[in-house]
């Protein structure tokens, strides 16, 4: 099979991603191969072939939005048949034995595992994934259009969660990208008012197609204060920013697994008033489950731009230019 390898950890723009020859894997006992049908290109991806996350494991393949067909059914795997349509997402593996797997928050697993950082993912012709960690696909949504359903919409949704946005409440977008887009329909069927605030004309405009109250700059204050925000863009000095435009008791929660420094946070402008700081790691398989069910419910889809498998260094240096609007897509074409 042709696959993608981080060969040289750096700039985009240097190829730090190989295209090479590798063989097909063989699924483990609890595994499941997988043959690529679309992936979507996460900034996630883009950190790992950068850098900013240093690879676990050298020659790794990234991806962890993945639609495809179970090629292969490990030993001892039950409930799955070759053909069958299969997503492969980022959390890849957890102990099931620990403290946090235990009370319900296996994202927190010290030992948990990611597609596309721990094991070889989807940029590539065939992949494999833990039965058990296996989304089932509804079957009326094209291949494209739900790749980035599998982190970008499955990670918005979390972080959606952790604002504990109240009912009608008022909610702000910092950085509108793949799962910005995704979160913000969840957040408009369920009665939010949304307000998007993003450094890219052609991302604003997409917000205000989809419904959203008002669109400006990243460092804009919105037109109203906000009950909880959502920080997607990398970018630690818009922590101050999304903080100061909290109503009193709000939450900002930060999507990102990577983020820029902090600046100096002064507490009676941007702490005092019962507001909060969380973090977003990872993500539950409910809530993958639960977001996958609520995104056929409410016609949740992404705004996409297809490119082939081939092309995968190209959707890379166009999602760090914001070149597009919504989310890159790999299709195998081979």
């Amino acid at each position: 099979m042709r696959a993608w390898v981080v060969d040289r950890p750096g700039p985009v723009g240097c190829e730090p991603l190989r295209f090479v020859g590798r063989r097909i894997p063989e699924p483990g006992p609890d595994e499941l191969l997988v043959r690529m049908r679309a992936c979507g290109v996460c900034r996630t991806d883009l950190h790992v072939a950068e850098g900013d996350l240093p690879v676990h494991r050298t020659g790794v393949t990234p991806g962890h939005e993945v639609v495809g067909e179970v090629a292969g059914v490990g030993a001892a795997v039950s409930g799955w048949a070759l053909g069958d349509r299969v997503g492969v997402a980022w959390l890849r593996r957890t102990d099931g034995t620990c403290r946090y797997c235990l009370r319900g928050s296996e994202n927190l697993c010290p030992a948990s595992e990611y597609t596309g950082w721990d094991a070889d993912g989807g940029y590539a012709e065939y992949t494999t994934v833990p039965a058990g960690f296996a989304y089932r696909l509804p079957p009326d949504v094209d291949d494209v259009a739900l790749a980035p359903l599998l982190c970008a919409g499955i990670i918005g949704y979390r972080a959606l969660l952790r604002t504990s946005l109240p009912s009608g409440g008022r909610l702000g977008l910092y950085g509108f990208g793949g799962s910005a887009h995704l979160c913000a329909q969840v957040a408009l069927a369920q009665g939010a008012t949304v307000h998007v605030l993003t450094r890219e004309e052609a991302s604003r405009r997409l917000a205000l197609e989809l419904g959203c109250a008002s669109a400006g700059d990243a460092y804009d204050m919105p037109p109203e204060p906000l009950d909880g925000a959502i920080l997607f863009a990398p970018v630690g000095d818009l922590v101050p920013v999304a903080l100061r435009a909290l109503d009193r008791g709000g939450v900002l929660a930060v999507a990102g697994i990577h983020l820029s420094d902090v600046p100096v946070l002064r507490y009676e402008k941007e702490l005092f008033y019962e507001k909060e700081l969380r973090s977003v790691t990872s993500n539950t398989r409910d809530d993958g489950r639960e977001f996958l069910e609520l995104a056929a419910r409410y016609g949740v889809r992404a705004t996409t731009h297809p490119y082939p498998l081939s092309g995968a260094l190209r959707a890379l240096g166009d999602l760090e230019a914001g070149r597009f609007d919504g989310a890159a897509v790999l299709v195998n074409d081979l």
